[in-house]
């Protein structure tokens, strides 16, 4: 079995594991069943792909989504491993390349998608095929719990009892009861071997904003990242479409996404996403999942999500580089109130809608929060051991100030109005606004009526908010809207707690900070890495595949930085493994040092690996004696391919020389081949 360390430098290009990456690796090769649960961005697809290339036999993927497996087998296949798909979205002759790979034994990783598991014939053919090893990606959709529950993930359970074989749970966002879900379905409740490797991304900067012209708001964010990819949610069709055009008209390359497109436009949207640099999506959270592109530099939310859990797998599609990314996202009480009557007006039984209710609070608590966000947010998860300094609110502190008096007097005046009222109705009561509605109830007359003057409107919609915000109030599906107290609240009216609130800064949160883009090369270098991102457009267009599938944004930044002289320099850059060396090397040191030697392919193996420069040494050595060490007898000389086998060869004798290279050749250079490998 080739070892971790090899593969992961000759096939994926890189010198070492990123944090967590190697005890999981080496538990999945042994056999053990695994649930990894990663940070986006921490490499949880390398955890099953090197694997299934140390062990014998064919590793199944189960993954969620046709973009997502078809952009992993073509990075697979242009690092030179031999991997494939079966999904609805194949020509036939991708589908017949597949099957052909399994016939002759040759496919390591055969990507399927859980509703596949559906048909009777698929069972028959993964026995037959040889599976030794089953991967699962995005393993929390198998949980009801979960935000992005498939039920065909639940015929997973099944897949690996009749198989027999181990199981590998990958996914980055799974709380305590999606947890446990996953090991019930998927292992029948016997724990497989755990790995929590933490929720953090301190590469990503969070920051929310209450609403307040929220278009402007996106566009000024936007405006200040020009030129980089990013992602903007929204919580409707219509948004989406209404927002790309105001995108365009602001001179950005934009374009929307959602799920009432046909098949063919949602593709070529995919596509174009993945090809172009710098294109923002306008989307809803149709888009996202199957999205493996790993320079998005920000993500905005122009509409508060759905929960805690889908905000943190959406934030996370940014900077999966490790990069530096950013992200805004904005709300307001009408999508305070839009989530509410989600959930309550769902089929989901109690006991779920009390779970999803704690799963909105977890993010409006976020939202609201008075002090470090990522304190707040990996709080939720666990996580107590935070360090910062990447949010608004440790950019700039929250101004709070004691808000008790302003809630009381916010939920006197619902109880007055025996809670059948909205936040519109209540403040003109608070501000003593004689309205038509005020004076028709008799509502001029309640000793509330006018106690709140010593806050404007906006003012008060911000402690309504907040209010909301803390689950002190929700809206009542069952009186349209209006707002009722809940038992939270109590304390506060029953004068036995208090509570601040923050003093809103709307136009300040986040959205005119500095581009990461800039702090990516220094001035020097940025020209270089626009003509390295020019040649990788134009090879990723003429091969129709995304541009991160040649070489990623941070390969190019550290050609830029290093600007490697030669291809053995080019070997060292993180992510030119060894089937992109040979491809792609020349290519792109032309970019940077305007020509590239010309290196005989079987030394061009060599790059990189210290055989490579024993090569070299043996080559000097071969040229000063190719007439003898007279310089008078015929010219003798090794193939390349016979001095390439002397200069990986581990332990050398005159013997073994003479049966590689024959007698004459070991006479004329044994001697001198010896020495250099004695001295490498």
């Amino acid at each position: 079995m080739t070892g971790a360390a090899t593969l992961l430098s000759d096939v994926f290009g890189f010198d070492a594991f990123r944090p967590g990456q190697e005890e999981i690796v080496h538990a999945v090769a042994d056999g053990e069943n695994v649930l990894a649960i990663m940070p986006t961005g921490g490499g949880k697809s390398l955890c099953f792909q090197l694997p299934a290339l140390m062990r014998e036999g064919v590793t199944v993927v189960i993954s969620p989504l046709i973009a997502l497996m078809r952009d992993q087998v073509r990075a697979l296949q242009e690092a030179g491993v031999s991997a494939g798909a079966l999904t609805s979205g194949n020509t036939p002759e991708e589908t017949d390349a597949v099957w052909e790979a399994l016939e002759r034994g040759e496919l390591k990783l055969l990507y399927m998608a859980p509703e596949r598991l559906a048909a009777g014939s698929a069972m028959g053919m993964l026995r037959r095929i040889g599976v030794s090893m089953i991967a699962v990606d995005e393993a929390h959709c198998v949980s009801q719990w979960g935000h992005d529950f498939r039920p065909d993930y639940l015929r997973i359970g099944e897949l690996r009892r009749t198989l027999n074989v181990p199981l590998a749970a990958f996914t980055a966002t799974a709380d305590i009861e999606t947890q446990a879900e996953i090991v019930q379905k998927l292992f029948d409740g016997e724990p497989p071997r755990a790995f929590l490797r933490g929720f953090d991304r301190p590469n990503i900067h969070l920051a929310f904003a209450a609403k307040d012209g929220p278009r402007a708001q996106i566009l000024n964010f936007a405006a200040a990242r020009k030129g980089q990819s990013g992602i903007v949610y929204c919580g409707t069709r219509a948004k989406t479409e209404t927002l790309a055009q105001a995108l365009r008209d602001a001179g950005h390359g934009a374009i929307h996404y959602h799920g009432g497109m046909d098949a063919e436009d949602r593709r070529i949207a995919e596509r174009r996403f993945q090809q172009e640099d710098g294109l923002i999506v306008v989307a809803t959270v149709a888009f996202g999942m199957g999205i493996d592109k790993p320079d998005i530099r920000w993500v905005a939310h122009a509409d508060l999500p759905k929960s805690i859990e889908a905000y943190y797998q959406e934030i996370g599609r940014a900077g999966r580089d490790g990069a530096p990314a950013e992200t805004l996202t904005l709300f307001g009480p009408d999508d305070i109130k839009l989530r509410r009557s989600q959930i309550d007006e769902g089929l989901a039984p109690p006991e779920r809608r009390a779970a999803d209710h704690g799963r909105l609070n977890a993010l409006l608590g976020l939202a609201e929060a008075l002090e470090c966000r990522r304190k707040t947010l990996l709080g939720y998860f666990g996580e107590t051991d935070v360090t910062c300094g990447s949010c608004d609110l440790c950019d700039k502190p929250a101004e709070v100030f004691d808000g008790t008096t302003a809630v009381r007097k916010a939920l006197s005046a619902m109880l007055r109005t025996d809670e059948w009222f909205g936040a519109g109705h209540l403040i003109d009561i608070l501000l003593g606004n004689r309205t038509d509605k005020i004076a028709q109830r008799g509502h001029d007359s309640l000793p509330t009526y006018g106690v709140g003057k010593e806050y404007d409107k906006r003012q008060w919609q911000a402690v309504f908010r907040q209010m909301m915000g803390h689950d002190l109030i929700r809206p009542d599906p069952a009186r349209h809207g209006a707002l009722r107290m809940t038992d939270a609240a109590l304390p506060i009216l029953r004068d036995e707690t208090t509570i601040n609130l923050r003093r809103d800064s709307i136009r300040s949160a986040g959205t005119n900070r500095r581009p990461a883009v800039k702090e990516m090369v220094s001035e020097e270098d940025a020209p270089l890495l626009s003509a390295l991102k020019a040649q990788r457009r134009a090879l990723a267009e003429a091969a129709r595949v995304p541009a991160y599938v040649i070489f990623t944004d941070r390969t190019l930044i550290e050609m830029a930085e290093n600007r490697p002289a030669n291809l053995d320099a080019m070997a060292g850059i993180s992510g030119v493994g060894a089937k992109k060396l040979e491809r792609y090397g020349d290519t792109f040191l032309q970019v940077i040092n305007g020509a590239a030697d010309d290196v005989h392919p079987t030394r061009r193996k060599l790059a990189g690996r210290a055989a490579g420069t024993v090569y070299d040494q043996l080559m000097d050595a071969q040229a000063q004696l190719a007439r003898g060490t007279e310089g008078t007898d015929k010219p003798l000389s090794c193939s390349a391919a016979q001095l390439a086998k002397v200069a990986q060869m581990r332990s050398a004798d005159a013997a073994a020389l003479e049966r590689l290279l024959g007698e004459r050749r070991a006479e004329r250079f044994g001697a001198a081949f010896l020495a250099v490998l004695a001295a490498a």
